[in-house]
Formats: C-alpha cells, sequence, structure tokens
C-alpha cells in the first residue's frame, strides 16, 4: 500500500521541492495551497501523515493540528523556521508527533518519516502483543520472557528479534532488518545488523535457545526453536 502524505506548507518552492522528493521515493503526495480549507483537503485525502508548517496564512498550523485531532490521530509532523524549545514543546503538547527545524535535509526528512509511519504501523499490528511457542515480547521493558526467565534486550536487539517473530518462520532479508532498525537520521550498515544479531543470538543462548535464529545464505534469517545454526 502506497502511504499518503499531506503537505501543508505556503511556501511553494519548498512545497513543491518535497513533494517531488516524497513522490520520487513512492509516496502519494498533496499539497495544500487554499489555507482556509485545510480540514476539507484532510477530510477528502484522508492522508497517512501530515507535514504542517506553523506560520501559515490565516489561521496557524497549531490552530490546523488541534482540528485534526478532533477527528483523527493521523501521525503529524511540523516544519518550521521556529526553533525555540517553547514552540517545539508547544508542537508536542496539542498533538505533534515530532518537530522538523527548517532548514532541513531531505534525507533526515525521509528518515523521520519512515520512522513515524514504522511506529504507526507498529500499533496497528499490535507490536506489544507478540507471542511465539513460549517466547514474549514486552515492548513497555524492552524485554524478553521465555517461559518463567526474563531477560533486557536493547533496543535493536528488540526490534530484530520482533521483526522475526512477526514473520514467524518465514526469512526475513537482512534488507529488511536493516530497514527496521533504520531510525530517525541514524543510518544502520551491514555490519551494525551483524553485530546485532550476534549479540541477541548469545542473550537467547542464556535462555538455552541459542539456536533460534538461523542463517539462511544469500537471503538472511528464520526464527525457529527448533531451528539450528
Amino acid at each position: 500500500m502506497t502511504e499518503k502524505i499531506l503537505i501543508v506548507e505556503d511556501d511553494n518552492h519548498l512545497r513543491e521541492k518535497v513533494k517531488n522528493v516524497l513522490e520520487s521515493y513512492g509516496y502519494d503526495v498533496k499539497g495544500v495551497s487554499e489555507f482556509d480549507q485545510v480540514i476539507e483537503v484532510f477530510v477528502n485525502y484522508m492522508p497517512d501523515l501530515v507535514l504542517m508548517d506553523i506560520v501559515l496564512p490565516m489561521y496557524d498550523g497549531y490552530y490546523w493540528c488541534r482540528q485534526i485531532r478532533k477527528i483523527s490521530n493521523v501521525p503529524l509532523v511540523f516544519i518550521s523556521s521556529k526553533d525555540m524549545d517553547m514552540d517545539i514543546v508547544h508542537g508536542m503538547e496539542i498533538g505533534g508527533d515530532d518537530y522538523i527545524t527548517k532548514p532541513f535535509s531531505t534525507e533526515v526528512l525521509l528518515a523521520k518519516i519512515k520512522a513515524i509511519i514504522r511506529r504507526s504501523i507498529r500499533q496497528e499490528e499490535g507490536w506489544d502483543q507478540l507471542e511465539y511457542h513460549g517466547l514474549r515480547l514486552v515492548e513497555e521493558q524492552s524485554a524478553l520472557v521465555y517461559h518463567d526467565q526474563s531477560l533486557e534486550l536493547t533496543r535493536n536487539e528488540w526490534r530484530i528479534l520482533h521483526e522475526l517473530v512477526r514473520k514467524k518462520e518465514k526469512i526475513v532479508s537482512r534488507n529488511r532488518l536493516m530497514e527496521v532498525l533504520w531510525d530517525d537520521d541514524q543510518f544502520v550498515n551491514d555490519n551494525t545488523l551483524t553485530v546485532n544479531v550476534n549479540r541477541l543470538r548469545q542473550k537467547l543462548q542464556n535462555l538455552g535457545i541459542g539456536h533460534a535464529i538461523e542463517t539462511k545464505k544469500g537471503q538472511g534469517y528464520i526464527l525457529s526453536l527448533d531451528g539450528s545454526d
């Protein structure tokens, strides 16, 4: 499914630049040009994410954020030249999910969009409710529970194991796992993934299930409590 992104930005040049970049990455993008009709456009388009400038004609971005929050919990990212802490805090308090200060790089914007949409999908899929053959993942504590044993995982270890559990004995490619680990502007390379998988295997070994993550050469990894390395 192609994610839809609504851009509420009165700088025509910036709006078109961001729109073109996002479309080149496969997003469906719509820009608002009538700034008294933001809600009408929002309802008709039903985006998966909103990019909202703060300084706008007629009503500011804070106002439109409040209006959107009355009808939707869609992820919303403020983009603004306002960089005071009070502006950022206010934006988060009224319902914003993130805040990007102008000028910004398109790489950072793309990374944030990926991370926010991923978090949204996780919530819809019941991210913190996964269980597999007695192995349970608890997001709040970033922990793994296996029968009567429990151990703490790093954020990256938890994300890797979650994706493997979610696929349930299907091969997960290394590229997919690197996408899972890519958060905000922190890019994850191949070596980082290898290190995290090895650490996770060692922790699983401490629970007596060290062979649960099997390497499929040239394909990726698969989780099976009956598997072997």
